[in-house]
């Protein structure tokens, strides 16, 4: 099965990335394809997007390939790196993060479902205010 992530390998990629979330928010996910827990979170979350289509662009860090990326993505935002590890990124912002078995597609949904409520919430209060 082809997966709906992009891969980011490089500074650059990183960089356009985040850019990428001034229009939308989107999702980075720090995988090690060695570490089972990580494993089973990149198949499950690769499974939910085949079946939905959420507002955001979803990009895969991988972090036995690209450690120095990871480092710096950490680095970046404060967030001790972890693998697996989930950030959704809106308006270069971090507006949520997990790891582990806080990695999962209901708890990134969520994230998301929670961003977009707000965001439209401020949308409807500036129309109206």
């Amino acid at each position: 099965m082809p997966t709906p992530f992009r891969t980011l390998s490089t500074a650059e990629e990183l960089e356009g990335a985040l850019a990428r979330s001034a229009a939308g928010p989107i999702v980075i996910f720090k995988h090690s394809p060695t570490c089972g827990i990580s494993a089973q979170a990149f198949e499950s979350i690769s499974e939910w997007l085949a079946a939905t289509a959420p507002e955001a662009d979803f990009f895969v860090l991988p972090v036995r390939t690209s450690r120095a990326l990871s480092t710096a993505l950490a680095q970046k935002f404060g967030i001790r790196h972890e693998s697996p590890q989930a950030l959704v990124i809106d308006r270069g912002e971090v507006v949520w993060h997990g790891s582990h078995f806080r990695a999962t597609a209901g708890s990134i949904a969520a994230a998301l479902d929670q961003l977009a409520g707000a965001t439209e919430a401020l949308e409807s209060a500036s129309r109206s205010g």
